[in-house]
């Protein structure tokens, strides 16, 4: 069978083209690419069995290990997930590690079942990795970085998402960015945050927009980190920061972290845990920061908070998001902001900034 490979990876994201990755689940979970779907050749404990008798008696044996594993009725069902993926996707590409032999085993076994030769990555998971984290290099960047800034509650996100030239790097990282940042749902491995971020910096490059419109995160975005050099190219950036009154950042932060959170973790938990697992979670943030906010303030916003819950009068909530921003936030966000002045180039309200940036 005649193999087609393909190493042409900047083509791949631009296009989203779906990708097949046959590697074993643990593999998958390590680190894959935004559009890949994992259709393992073997699970984890047949990987395991094939990894130790290769140590022990060589790569034939091996491989006839492997094809006794995965044969009969295992073997069927593993070709019928990659037909039903291709009839669904037939622009589809597969790779493995290395692109070497579990990529053509399975090539081989879906020409077989189709008469179809599919493209498989060229060096497989590695080179494409590879690819991928070179393209994180500030040397790579065409654009021109923003950063738009503000306190927090501006609604820097929302502003955001309204830019066709932005990368939203919180939704990359499933973290709102802050210290009661987390979702019910877990953060990406680091190693899925990086190529998914490489991922959108190539479409943003492939787009040709002049300036790249990011959020002022800094070096971590939850438990997530952004390679250093990219973070010192992105602070050489021209400032744009986002200004709303107190009330309008009462009202954005109470709609996110307590209307929306709540929502989330009902849906999540279920109506009747989801109310007990907020709370607790909300408890932990508070005591994260407890040094910073000192002993009284901390006794202080946590008998608001449960207060405001026991009460079941959510708008009693803004309360101790009041005295959060204006006690913790803010003198955190005014000696930052100090450092920052001689990049800020324009400061206004939602619509004053969203103009600029779009004119950019």
């Amino acid at each position: 069978m005649e193999r087609s490979t393909t190493n042409s990876f900047r083509q791949i994201v631009l296009d989203d083209v779906p990708l097949i990755d046959v590697r074993a689940p643990i593999e998958f979970e390590r680190g894959a690419f935004p559009t890949a779907i994992n259709l393992p050749l073997m699970n984890n404990a047949e990987r395991h069995l094939v990894g130790i008798c290769y140590q022990e008696k060589g790569n034939a044996e091996a491989v006839k290990l492997g094809h006794e594993l995965v044969h009969g009725s295992v073997k069927q069902k593993r070709i019928a997930a990659w037909v039903e993926q291709l009839e669904r996707r037939p622009d589809s590409m597969l790779y493995c590690f290395r692109g070497g032999l579990r990529s053509n085993i399975s090539l081989q076994w879906i020409a077989e079942e189709l008469g179809t030769v599919i493209p498989r990555l060229e060096g497989g998971y590695k080179a494409f990795r590879n690819y991928l984290y070179d393209q994180l290099e500030p040397t790579k960047q065409s654009a021109i970085p923003v950063i738009l800034g503000g306190r927090t509650g501006t609604g820097k996100t929302m502003l955001l998402q309204k830019l066709e030239n932005a990368i939203d790097l919180e939704a990359i990282a499933n973290h709102r960015g802050s210290s009661f940042g987390r979702f019910t749902t877990p953060q990406p491995s680091p190693i899925d945050f990086e190529n998914h971020l490489a991922w959108s910096l190539i479409q943003h490059a492939g787009a040709g927009y002049p300036h790249l419109v990011l959020e002022d995160e800094g070096r971590n975005i939850g438990d997530r980190y952004l390679p250093p050099p990219l973070v010192e190219h992105f602070r050489k950036s021209d400032l744009v920061v986002l200004e709303r009154s107190m009330e309008e950042r009462i009202q954005i932060t109470f709609d996110e972290y307590i209307t929306a959170a709540q929502s989330e973790y009902n849906t999540t938990y279920g109506a009747d845990d989801g109310p007990r697992q907020w709370l607790a979670y909300m408890n932990n943030c508070i005591d994260r920061i407890r040094k910073r906010l000192g002993g009284l303030r901390h006794q202080q916003i946590k008998q608001l908070l449960h207060a405001a819950h026991e009460s079941g009068e959510l708008e009693q909530h803004k309360e101790w998001i009041e005295q959060l921003l204006s006690d913790y936030y803010d003198p955190m966000y005014d000696y930052q902001i100090q450092k920052k002045q001689d990049a800020i180039v324009f400061k206004g309200n939602a619509d004053e900034v969203l103009d600029y940036l779009q004119t950019l």
